[in-house]
């Protein structure tokens, strides 16, 4: 007797059971089941594995959409204007051929190109709006991927003197043109005359209609040759800049340095990071904040996870008292409520995981039904950049997820069982 009581006050004692043993499995799956009289314990455990699945769910696809987002926005920004911009900086770039050939034998350069800018009025019968007009020659636009490889209607072959334009397809559709039809180009910098500066007026035939997928540039690049973009702009011979496209965007302060060291004549170089830092920083910004957000959401079913074990230690403090008498140690109660929260988490990770990945993969399919359903455009192109919901999964993340979801849900368990195994067996008989 005196045995048993110095072992019970150990708590302890050996139970003849080893850790993790099916009888523990037995109890906690016993009691994650629901019963009429402990229903409302079991309903707190059904939400916060809804919880738990929605939080991981939804911060998968965020990230997803957020990674997406920087994916197609970097691929099509630096595609089609370029990674770094050469710029005169004591006489006009009319050079531009010896100075574009000398840039393209520098290792790591891909392409440079020359081209005239310049900001006009685009317009038709039944509309305008403003362009961004790129006067480019024909063998540097079809080297272009985004350019070249996406020309919808029409051709560029023979782009140089055919003395057509390319527009984007957001540009033709909402000026009411197809290939063949003029469009009209007006810039307020004009012929000089007595009474002033005259807008100057010209209209060209539509050659090709490109879409890149991006809708800014959809809806605002006019593409002309490079001559005729020389004339129109009253430029004597020269160009504003030359574009390079390097292999590896990432690595252009290498190429830029590689410039510097060996330029044709003085340049101003700037590169793709400069020019779009705000908005990519806004980027970053944001899809920081949503990973914020989101994983206080799996922070909150983590919590009731805990408000559900202890409601469920409160609930089951008679049965407790029973197993310790029979032989149970505090460390099997303790376990036996661990198994109970992790189940919860575990499962609820792994549902969120596989619900996440299977949405984020198929995002658009899904879009393309909701708007079928709801009978509206759910994804406007002109409100979101993109033609397309983008989505691409980083493992890398999507680990960093589950891991930060299962290790929450198992701390979440550790007071409630820590609890459960503290608890008198004396005691819990007198209060049951």
């Amino acid at each position: 007797m005196s045995v048993a009581t110095d072992s019970d006050r150990q708590g302890e004692a050996p139970s003849g059971t080893r850790p993790f043993a099916g009888f523990e499995w037995l109890l906690a799956g016993r009691y994650l089941r629901t019963r009429r009289r402990e229903g409302f314990v079991s309903v707190i455990a059904g939400f916060s594995f809804l919880g738990i699945l929605l939080g991981v769910a939804t911060l998968i696809i965020v990230m997803s959409v957020m990674n997406g987002f920087r994916k197609e926005l970097l691929e099509k920004i630096v595609g089609v204007n370029g990674h770094i911009f050469a710029t005169p900086i004591d006489r006009p770039l009319d050079d531009y051929d010896m100075v574009s050939q000398r840039l393209r034998s520098i290792p790591g350069i891909r392409l440079a190109i020359p081209l005239v800018e310049g900001q006009a009025l685009a317009s038709s019968q039944t509309g305008n709006g403003g362009v961004l007009v790129r006067g480019i020659r024909a063998a540097d636009i079809q080297a272009i991927p985004f350019i070249g490889g996406n020309v919808r209607r029409g051709t560029l072959d023979g782009f140089d003197k055919a003395g057509g334009v390319a527009v984007g397809k957001r540009l033709a559709d909402s000026l009411g043109l197809q290939v063949g039809d003029s469009i009209n180009i007006i810039s307020p910098k004009g012929a000089s005359t007595p009474f002033g500066t005259a807008p100057r007026i010209k209209a060209y035939p539509i050659q090709a209609v490109f879409e890149i997928g991006m809708t800014e540039f959809d809806a605002s690049f006019v593409f002309m040759p490079l001559g005729e973009a020389q004339a129109y702009f009253n430029r004597d011979g020269d160009v504003n800049v030359i574009e390079i496209f390097v292999d590896n965007p990432d690595r252009t302060q290498g190429v830029r340095d590689a410039i510097e060291a060996d330029a044709p004549r003085p340049l101003v170089l700037s590169d793709w990071r400069q020019r779009n830092r705000s908005f990519f920083n806004a980027l970053e910004v944001e899809r920081n904040v949503m990973f914020i957000i989101l994983t206080l959401i799996v922070l909150v079913a983590a919590l009731n996870i805990v408000s559900g074990l202890i409601m469920l230690v409160k609930d089951k403090t008679a049965d407790i008292a029973i197993i310790r008498t029979m032989g149970a140690t505090r460390g099997t109660v303790m376990r036996v409520f661990l198994i109970t929260g992790a189940a919860i988490g575990v499962f609820g990770t792994l549902a969120g995981l596989a619900l996440g990945v299977v949405f984020a993969k198929n995002i658009k399919a899904i879009m393309a039904a909701l708007n079928w359903i709801t009978g509206a455009n759910l994804w406007d192109p002109t409100v979101r950049f993109l033609s397309d919901i983008p989505s691409v999964i980083d493992w890398g993340e999507v680990t960093s997820v589950v891991v930060m979801a299962l290790v929450l849900s198992l701390l979440a368990t550790l007071y409630p069982a820590w609890k459960a195994a503290r608890l008198d067996p004396v005691q819990a008989l007198r209060m049951g």
